[in-house]
């Protein structure tokens, strides 16, 4: 029977050796310590058998949140499908500068538009307990994502299947949020770093020859009509869209627009208010 140091060995050979000793975790239930201290622990047949379809599958490029079926956020575990992008970390930006924004505020009114697997809505309920947060998707299967990871970390979201503001009629909101698609169609980015393997809908814009901006657009042109006065709206973008995302909001007429970079200098974030 192949043991603990074997597994490892054997999977360090084809993929990072970080991913290795996970994915051993995960597998066999076993802690870091254990590989440490126990390494001729037996792997029992079934557990190596799931540990060896990982280690495929990771050398061939699938995302080690994907196979694990999880990732980490802000400190809380979120559970993932394909159907979900895998949160980065540049995202704590939007969050942080939301929570900035509601400050102060009573009782808030929040939308989180293109919730994906819900961190960002979910987080601004946990984080800011008094706003009366929201969340918009087109996909039923991130939806279900979304609406499995609130129940899990114990708190209210109000989801809504739809199209952007569509399933919004009638309502505003003191903070809009967004994290939407905003990589153009075609751009070779998208055949790197696991890209393939997430959902091309929650990447790109969907407009062949576009320049990423479509769904960033869509939201500046409607937003005003589901703020109150004063309320703010925040997105994230890519690194060269900060320039146009506040040429776009200055002409829907934002006031103050900004870009605020994340913690690599990068453009990450573009926002104003009414």
């Amino acid at each position: 029977m192949t043991t603990l140091g074997e597994a490892l060995a054997f999977a360090r050979q084809r993929i990072d050796r970080l991913d290795a000793r996970l994915l051993l975790q995960y597998a066999t239930g076993c802690t870091h310590a254990d590989l440490l201290a126990r390494p001729e622990t037996p792997v029992i047949g079934p557990a190596f058998a799931q540990f060896a379809d990982w280690v495929a599958r990771r050398a061939a490029g699938e995302p080690l949140a994907y196979l694990v079926g999880e990732s980490e956020f802000r400190g809380r575990v979120f559970q993932l499908s394909p159907a979900v992008l895998i949160p980065r970390p540049e995202t704590e930006v939007l969050l942080d500068l939301a929570l900035e924004r509601l400050a102060g505020r009573q009782s808030p009114d929040v939308v989180d538009l293109g919730t994906g697997s819900g961190i960002v809505a979910i987080s601004l309920a946990l984080e800011c307990p008094e706003a009366r947060v929201s969340a918009v998707d087109l996909s039923p299967g991130a939806l279900a994502v979304a609406r499995n990871n609130a129940g899990r970390l114990g708190t209210k979201v109000d989801f809504h299947e739809g199209d952007w503001f569509a399933p919004l009629a009638g309502r505003q909101f003191d903070l809009i949020v967004s994290n939407p698609p905003y990589v153009a169609e075609g751009d070779p980015h998208l055949a790197l770093n696991g890209l393939p393997h997430e959902p091309r809908l929650a990447l790109t814009d969907q407009d062949p020859g576009g320049n990423g901006l479509a769904c960033i657009r869509r939201i500046v042109a409607d937003a005003a009509t589901h703020l109150k006065p004063v309320g703010w709206l925040l997105f994230e973008h890519g690194y060269d869209q900060g320039e146009a995302s506040r040429n776009l909001l200055a002409a829907a007429g934002f006031k103050e627009p900004f870009t605020h970079p994340d913690l690599a200098g990068i453009d990450r974030v573009s926002g104003a208010h009414l």
